[in-house]
């Protein structure tokens, strides 16, 4: 009934200021005394103080009143925060300081003059929104540097309530920028979460019988007896689910005003945004991804996955109510998943920096459920040590943010963001939890239809995912039995890889110290002896264990045609080329499908004779041969220029990886690409080795979340493996196409 009680509070104090008015001699006309900040709220907790304010017209002395209605309050033994100001010095101290009109905005009346109380009130909430464009800079930069000073309270181990990111401060700004007219906030999440961490803080200045925001460990066991809860943990938790979702509303309504600000003043009469449409069913509206209009979540259960994934690689707003309807309405995820569902769920981890309040969107509306239900193993929890900055949950997060800037230093970037996803999920109970984690991993990296090696190597990661940190520091680097140490647990360089990237993207989420300079070596250092003492296994040599299939090659190509075939797919069409062999070839056949905006998810490549055979795998369904046909003459005759149209998508995120192995194959070099999937890379990379003179032997292409893994087999024009020389060259021109 804490509700009750602060009304109740707020009703007596009320009274004792009206009273107090009253015996000075207060006037009725000219001055007031008014409530602001969390006492013109009428949310003062126990041992709160009263904000007051003693305002007056500019041609109104308030004489004696001034100073006798203090003495009432300071006698009844009163707290309070108070100052005499004219009506023009109130709005000129808004004006100057932004977070005075933050307490401005909250103006009550309590005793005198009601229509000057009124006046400030309007003048305050008109000022405000008339200057709101040109204040949120400030006010944005005022709660950022709170949050960074302060920490943010679903993660404290001494949460504060009302300064920390998540808590009560927060609220009171969130009502402003509503007060603006620029956006809007869930009212009733932001409501019912502002008024529970209320109770919380009353309750706190009565176990503390003081005035207090910072709760300590010894007050938790008496918090959760007063707020109805089992024990100390319990309450921890409940105060983490509030600061969590007010931060979750804080961080949504920020990013509107963002999007607010971006864009010029609307004129009156002029038409708001439509939607854009950016993948199927999916499209943007006003900064945000939102479903289009012929959307069926009930008939496509990787919606939710495709649209979480096309905001976080844009780093816009996932609409919570888009969300939540897809929560409610999607047709259930088939086990073992589909590709897409794998594809998009990588690309989602790896996005960067626009994962986290997506994340944070999917778990606030119950989406998350849908796709990983163990999640809820981890959610709130708290990390037993001391260095780690977050709970489990927000660490996970966080690691999947720095595993995604070390995918280029693996082949397997899948398997790593799933590792980053599962490394703790075995956290909050009573084995040890990379023990405890790894049959969990391997169970949902089975659900979500990995073959039988990359769900080895998940669990694999999962279990050893400490390995290195812990051998580095405690082990002699230099003794043969530390090294065996390693290579007897993981059992591949490929492995030794993945972990290195694992242990420091682990390490960086967890805090600074974690990954000093000094740690980082140790880890790196037996990490790369560990790898080096694997025999030499070039990634590219895996790709060519099948020879490629024996084609018929079609009568007219025999007489120097091109046949383009195109069959369906269960995931879209088989688009195959043949044609007689020639520098430059793949490169027309990769850039016919790039300017059809075809999304190629693999592709292979190989000579049949004096024949070339190009097989690629693409998305769309529905692609017609003759259309493909005309667009592949119109670029080898030169009429359309397929070099300058695709050589304007930019490259954008990380640095393209290039690695030339000129002892992985017989008779030709290995060239292999790590890069940003996006329209047109592969023709980049193939029209960079034409115009070289080096001819492709076979090209292997695929697909792996957000980064094309392309490995080619390269060759002198006249045969013949590539001098060390030509392979700089070419590593350098590759990498100059692709931006890096």
């Amino acid at each position: 009934m804490t509700a009750a009680e602060r009304a109740a509070r707020a009703d007596r104090a009320d009274e004792l200021c009206a009273t107090a008015y009253a015996g000075a001699g207060g006037p009725l006309v000219g001055v007031a005394l008014v409530a602001v900040g969390g006492f013109g709220r009428r949310e003062q907790a126990p041992y709160s103080d009263l904000d007051l304010v003693l305002v007056h017209d500019d041609a109104v002395a308030p004489g004696a009143v001034a100073e006798r209605v203090w003495y009432p309050l300071w006698d009844a033994g009163v707290r309070m925060d108070h100052s005499v100001r004219s009506l023009s010095e109130m709005v000129a101290a808004a004006q100057e300081d932004v977070r005075v009109a933050l307490g401005l905005l909250d103006v009550r009346h309590l005793a005198g003059d009601p229509s000057l109380t009124l006046r400030l009130r309007t003048t305050m909430l008109a000022d405000w929104r008339q200057r709101a464009r040109t204040r949120m800079p400030a006010l944005r930069e005022l709660v950022r540097s709170r949050h960074d000073r302060l920490g943010e309270l679903a993660h404290l181990s001494v949460p504060d309530l009302k300064e920390a990111e998540g808590g009560l401060r927060d609220t009171v700004v969130l009502k402003a920028l509503v007060a603006t007219w620029l956006v809007d906030v869930p009212h009733v999440a932001l409501e019912r979460s502002r008024l529970a961490l209320l109770d919380v803080r009353d309750h706190l200045h009565e176990v503390a019988g003081r005035p207090t925001d910072r709760v300590g460990p010894e007050a938790w066991e008496d918090l959760s007896a007063r707020l109805g809860l089992d024990d100390a943990d319990a309450a921890q938790r409940h105060v983490r689910e509030l600061g969590r979702r007010i931060t979750h509303l804080s961080r949504l309504t920020w990013r509107r005003v963002d999007a607010v600000l971006d864009k010029p003043a609307s004129r009156p009469g002029t038409r708001g945004p439509g939607l854009v449409p950016v993948a199927a069913g999916v499209a943007t509206a006003s900064g945000e991804v939102v479903l289009d209009a012929g959307a069926r979540p009930d008939h496509d259960p990787v919606l939710l996955l495709r649209a979480a994934a096309e905001a976080a690689e844009r780093d816009l707003v996932l609409a919570p109510a888009t969300a939540a309807r897809l929560a409610r309405e999607s047709a259930p995820l088939p086990e073992p998943w589909p590709e897409e569902a794998r594809q998009l769920l990588v690309r989602l981890l790896a996005a960067g920096p626009g994962l986290l309040h997506v994340w944070e969107t999917l778990e606030e509306t119950g989406a998350l459920a849908s796709v990983l239900p163990e999640w809820e193993r981890i959610r709130l929890q708290p990390h037993a040590s001391e260095i780690h900055r977050f709970t489990i949950d927000r660490h996970v997060v966080e690691t999947c943010l720095e595993a995604s800037a070390l995918i280029r230093s693996v082949r397997r970037p899948d398997v790593l963001m799933i590792a980053a996803l599962l490394h703790d999920i075995g956290k909050g109970g009573l084995t040890e939890h990379s023990v405890a984690g790894e049959p969990i991993a391997r169970s949902v990296a089975t659900r979500m239809g990995y073959d039988a090696e990359a769900v080895d190597l998940v669990a694999l990661l999962v279990r050893w995912h400490l390995l290195l940190a812990e051998t580095a520091t405690t082990r002699d680097p230099e003794d043969p039995a530390t090294l065996q140490h390693i290579t007897s647990r993981l059992g591949s360089a490929e492995a030794v890889s993945l972990l290195m990237a694992l242990t420091e993207a682990d390490a960086r989420a967890t805090s600074p110290q974690a990954w000093s300079k000094w740690r980082s070596s140790l880890v790196l250092r037996v990490g790369a002896a560990a790898r080096d003492s694997f025999e030499s296994s070039p990634a590219a040599a895996s790709v060519v264990s099948t020879p490629p299939p024996e084609v018929k090659i079609p009568r007219a190509v025999r007489k120097g045609a091109v046949s383009i075939e195109v069959d369906e797919t269960d995931r879209g069409s088989r688009v195959t080329v043949i044609a007689k062999d020639r520098v430059g070839l793949l490169a027309d056949g990769a850039a016919m499908l790039a300017l059809q905006r075809s999304s190629v998810r693999a592709a292979r490549t190989w000579l049949q004779g004096e024949h070339a055979v190009a097989v690629w795998e693409v998305d769309e369904e529905v692609l017609d041969p003759r259309v493909l046909r005309q667009r592949f003459t119109a670029i080898v005759e030169g009429r359309l220029d397929a070099r300058t149209r695709l050589s304007r998508i930019t490259a954008e995120g990380l640095a393209p990886r290039v690695s030339v192995r000129s002892d992985a194959a017989h008779g030709a070099t290995v060239l292999e690409v790590r890069a940003t999937d996006r329209p047109g890379v592969l023709y980049l990379v193939l029209v960079a080795l034409a115009d070289l003179d080096v001819t492709v032997r076979s090209a292997h292409v695929a697909t792996l979340g957000p980064q094309a893994v392309d490995v080619f087999y390269v060759q002198e024009a006249h045969a013949g493996v590539l001098s060390d020389d030509r392979s700089a060259q070419v590593a350098h021109a590759v990498r100059a196409v692709l931006g890096g």
